[in-house]
């Protein structure tokens, strides 16, 4: 979830299935090397099917078919993907993704020289299924519901990303022969500025403009405030052009012109998903839940939605929560001495879903705002303290995710009042 956490259950109080056999696949772009081993065996197979359905099909029938349609657990180097997809299908695969610097590391503890090869990878990932499966998570997916919301706003998350990139990219070029541009605007990769430089891509080409077609062009993408308009068109007549090498400009133009569509390509994507993606959300029977926080609104209410998905049992409590999204920072401990560092193994887009959506619910709650500036006041950064943010809100969404209700700030207030939290004070403060 967002990624990953969403196909994940926890298995703490699950049975322990008896297994016919253990599979580890070790997947690759045409061909996946497999390694198996019967569960009364001691030897191992070894051998390879091909990226096709079609022979996936084949293959999973034969597994099928010698063991009886018993379950087989599945080791993984993955927990979402073509792969994936491909053998989640098939009701007798129990399948356990392996995080990548899990394989990696026992690879560096057992094979010194440090060579990767595809049989050894699928050998490792066998015996972490085989002797060590209570270290992993069993894929379970969620609802067609939540998984629809889940791989929407993942998508949408690298579209934005990728819009950010060719933004970034759109900027560094226009610094060279028209930097003009960013300073008068600010976000180049706006839909007024692209529309702007795909009419008009170098200030030669601007300053000829009349300033009516400017006003007109301005009010056309929503520029209302007449003084803004003004001082943008004498800021265009009066500036000078800072590259005249005719050889740079045309090529840098030609360079632009390519970026401004790709960014309108992908800024029309982005709301086309976030059309699909309100739809789906709106639909879905816990979204009032997420609708309900403070600052979350319609981007990040359905990625906390996303995040924790719709099987209450997956966390038995907030702090699995905590933990598994990456807001739990983690302390070492050596000797004598301890440390706490921020936590780098977990699903990077969780985490960023909770850090983005805390610090915007500081101008929208009055005790997250109050708990923030408590945080800061003791010393923390912004980011550290927005994650400390965020760890006490696990805990409150997880209480009425768990209970199925609504957040109201009022109860809350009135639950800090009753235990006489040293929030109250702060928060009548920050007032």
């Amino acid at each position: 979830m967002p990624g990953e956490n969403q196909d994940k259950l926890m298995s703490g109080n699950q049975p322990e299935v008896q297994y016919a056999a253990f599979l580890a696949i070790d997947w690759a772009d045409q061909k996946h090397v497999w390694s198996l081993q019967e569960a009364n065996s001691s030897a191992r197979e070894r051998g390879e099917v091909d990226h096709m359905p079609e022979a996936v099909e084949t293959w999973v029938a034969q597994l099928s078919q010698r063991f009886a349609g018993r379950p087989i657990a599945v080791a993984v180097e993955q927990s979402r993907g073509a792969l994936v997809f491909l053998l989640s299908k098939y009701a007798q695969l129990h399948i356990f993704p392996v995080p990548p610097a899990m394989t990696a590391n026992l690879r560096k503890a057992f094979y010194s020289s440090g060579a990767k090869n595809d049989p050894t990878d699928a050998d490792l990932l066998l015996d972490l299924v085989q002797q060590h499966r209570e270290k992993l998570r069993r894929l379970s997916p969620d609802t067609e519901a939540t998984r629809r919301i889940q791989n929407l706003v993942e998508e949408r998350r690298k579209l934005v990303d990728e819009k950010t990139a060719q933004s970034n990219r759109l900027e560094a070029h226009l610094k060279i022969y028209f930097p003009q541009i960013p300073h008068w605007f600010g976000d180049v990769g706006s839909p007024m500025v692209c529309a702007l430089l795909e009419r008009w891509p170098t200030l030669e080409a601007l300053q000829k403009a009349r300033p009516d077609t400017l006003r007109s062009f301005f009010r056309k993408h929503h520029c209302r405030k007449e003084e803004l308009i003004e001082s943008r068109i004498k800021a265009i007549g009066e500036a000078m052009p800072a590259l005249k090498d005719r050889a740079v400009v045309q090529t840098k133009v030609a360079v632009v012109k390519v970026s401004v569509q790709l960014i309108q390509v992908l800024h029309e994507g982005i709301e086309g998903l976030n059309r699909q993606i309100q739809e789906a959300a709106e639909a879905h029977p816990d979204f009032f839940i997420f609708d309900s926080l403070p600052g979350a609104g319609a981007v990040m209410a359905p990625r906390l939605l996303a995040a924790f998905g719709s099987q209450r049992e997956r966390y038995q409590n907030a702090v699995e929560m905590q933990t598994f999204s990456g807001i739990a920072p983690v302390t070492e401990s050596s000797g004598k001495s301890s440390w706490v560092h921020f936590r780098f193994a977990c699903s990077k887009f969780l985490r960023q879903s909770f850090h983005e959506w805390a610090a915007l619910s500081i101008t929208q709650s009055q005790w997250a705002r109050a708990y923030y500036e408590l945080q800061v006041r003791r010393g923390k950064k912004h980011h550290a303290a927005v994650r400390a943010l965020a760890f006490k809100w696990i805990r409150i969404i997880y209480r009425c995710w768990k209970e199925r209700v609504a957040y109201d700030e009022n109860v809350y207030l009135a639950a800090l009042a009753k235990h006489n939290s040293p929030l109250v004070a702060a928060t009548k403060a920050a007032l």
